[in-house]
């Protein structure tokens, strides 16, 4: 009796956590996001037209993110970007913790990871220990001709920040293709292991 009630508690445990916790992010987030601008503003609404608008300040927070994306991707601001980018590099600190988590940004939005094909299990750095890695190419002709082995292009990426890593060439039949899409296999990269990847749907 009780292992069949602590069977169906944690089962709800399992249900029900994940959701309360991707619920509590998505409110602090939009508290956070509200409160830097929606502050200010809704305080002067309320005080001279005696009304306040909710999610002001996350409207303007999404704005501004857009409106400085456009800024440094345009004219001058990419220069200013890397400009205050290498100011930033060098106060201390800072320098230790902007690069790591700019990468890990990088790597999750950014359109970088989608250039790799497929998902990997290698045997690296040495045989019996398996990594995961990201097949970049398949067609290194000169490398093909002088070791006459079919290689592939093989991107092991570090944990946390998966834009370093070690670049490999493989034979192809030293590879375990994996069933994963590619976003969940960088996700189970930079979480170091702890978010199991989700199977890709079988096609057909």
């Amino acid at each position: 009796m009780f292992n069949y009630i602590k069977k169906n508690f944690i089962a709800g445990i399992l249900v029900i956590l994940p959701l309360l916790l991707t619920v509590y992010v998505l409110v602090v987030f939009f508290q956070f996001a509200d409160s830097i601008l929606g502050k200010f503003i809704n305080t002067y609404l309320r005080d001279t037209l005696g009304f306040y608008i909710p999610g002001l300040g996350l409207i303007l927070f999404l704005i501004i993110i857009f409106f400085v994306g456009f800024l440094t991707t345009h004219f001058l601001g990419k220069r200013v970007y890397l400009i205050f980018e290498r100011v930033l590099q060098r106060l201390p600190f800072i320098r230790h913790i902007y690069p790591s988590v700019k990468q890990i940004i990088e790597f999750l939005f950014a359109s970088q990871y989608r250039r790799f094909k497929r998902v990997v299990l290698v045997e690296y750095p040495r045989i019996g220990i398996w990594s995961i890695g990201f097949v970049t190419n398949e067609g290194f002709k000169e490398a093909r001709e002088k070791t006459k082995q079919d290689l592939l292009s093989v991107f092991i990426p570090s944990s946390p920040g998966p834009l370093t890593g070690f670049f490999v060439l493989i034979p192809h039949q030293e590879v375990i293709f994996l069933d994963i899409p590619i976003e969940s296999a960088v996700k189970l990269v930079v979480s170091g292991g702890l978010l199991n990847p989700v199977l890709s749907p079988k096609k057909g």
